[in-house]
């Protein structure tokens, strides 16, 4: 072994930042995977504008480019159709013979394109490293575990897993095979009264993957449950740190799971920008916890935010507690219309896994195919996704 020794300490100060990154320091206010410092990134090159351009254009119909809300301009610009993930995913599903699906968002999306498409149809994910931090913060062991500790307190049977539509192809696997269903942002009221009808009346429970705090506001919030009746299952600590008792007892059985971007709204945040800007509409996505949620005039999801904005009066102020790159497309979009529209919070805060997907990697996957070289696809394995369609299609056919 080869050791290298120095006579003299390296006079290297690190930065706050540095020693947060290397586990030295730690902000006890926030959750794991919510620190944001920086700025957006910066533009990519406008030469590479003209490529994705040509790229496209000579795809053509071959070519199906979904593009999410949190995308920042560059990529939406070469969107087909934008929405959110569960909308992009029905979109892709309903384009048959469009060859290539480009889904410009994160992993988990592009499993649900392909597992609601045909089996022709190829997706693909411009950068692999495009993941969500929520829906990592349940793994198929990590949940099968739950189950086990789920059956021992002697309730498994009068349990219905509910997965938000954030989370893997496992995730949703697991959902269908125990006889659950999948709900997003704007149904999960929908998909919880159908959970709760499953079993014997009173007795019935929800285990709800893997965001916490969508299943909370959903139960207290929306269904007039108390926060007593809920728990959080905690999958890094023996039987999730909670008693057999405690689980018979809850209702709502709450994964430790959160939105790395919302999770970081806080109660300071709507009192500051209401100090700041009075009159102010703080309008806020369900993900956020739930002293923000209580907290706020309008709760809602992407596409709530979108028509709350659209419907709001001239003049109108607001505060958005969502993704950045969205919020200040909206801004812009309003603008002349004298609505002012601000980020709830100050400090910066754009979806890092979101933002992988750029204008370089773009180019990069429709060069490539149009080349006829498919890069990066994304596929489900055929049992997981029958399992993970089944808990889809309880999802559509929710009254």
């Amino acid at each position: 072994m080869r050791v290298v020794t120095t006579a003299q300490p390296l006079d290297v100060q690190p930065t706050p930042l540095a020693l947060l990154l290397l586990g030295r320091e730690a902000d006890p206010k926030s959750e794991r995977g919510v620190e944001c410092p920086g700025d957006l990134p910066a533009p990519s090159d406008p030469d590479l504008v003209e490529r994705a351009r040509a790229a496209k254009e000579k795809l053509g119909d071959r070519v199906f480019v979904l593009g999410h809300h949190y995308q920042r301009d560059e990529v939406i610009e070469f969107a087909d159709v934008t929405g959110d993930s569960f909308k992009l995913a029905q979109q892709a599903a309903a384009r048959p013979d469009a060859e290539y699906i480009v889904f410009c968002g994160v992993h988990f999306m592009a499993e649900s394109a392909d597992i609601l498409t045909t089996d022709d149809q190829q997706v693909i994910l411009p950068d692999l490293a495009a993941g969500c931090s929520m829906a990592d913060m349940a793994t198929a062991e990590q949940v099968a575990e739950c189950w086990d500790v789920l059956t021992e307190a002697g309730i498994a049977d009068q349990v219905v897993p509910v997965s938000y539509m954030n989370s893997s192809a496992d995730i949703k696997a697991f959902t269908g095979k125990h006889g659950g269903t999948i709900c997003t942002s704007s149904n999960a009221k929908r998909a919880l009264d159908w959970a709760f009808e499953q079993g014997e009346p009173g007795s019935a429970k929800v285990l709800f993957l893997p965001d916490q705090h969508l299943g909370r506001n959903t139960a207290v919030r929306d269904m007039g449950m108390s926060l007593d009746d809920c728990v959080v299952y905690n999958p890094h600590k023996p039987n999730g740190g909670l008693t057999a008792d405690e689980l018979r007892a809850a209702k709502m059985i709450l994964w430790r799971g959160h939105c790395s971007v919302h999770g970081r709204f806080s109660l300071d945040s709507v009192n500051d920008v209401r100090a700041r800007i009075p009159g102010v509409n703080v309008l806020v996505h369900p993900e956020c916890k739930h002293e923000v949620v209580a907290a706020a005039d309008h709760v809602g999801s992407t596409e709530y935010i979108i028509k709350a904005l659209e419907a709001a009066p001239r003049g109108s102020k607001w505060a958005i507690g969502t993704e950045l790159n969205l919020v200040r497309r909206l801004a812009n979009r309003f603008a002349a219309e004298d609505k002012e529209i601000v980020f709830l919070d100050k400090t910066v805060c754009f979806c890092s896994t979101m933002n992988r997907i750029d204008l370089p990697h773009l180019v990069w996957t429709l060069e490539s195919l149009a080349s006829g070289k498919t890069v990066n696809r994304i596929e489900v394995d055929k049992e997981t996704e029958s399992f993970a369609k089944l808990a889809l299609e309880r999802m559509l056919a929710l009254p």
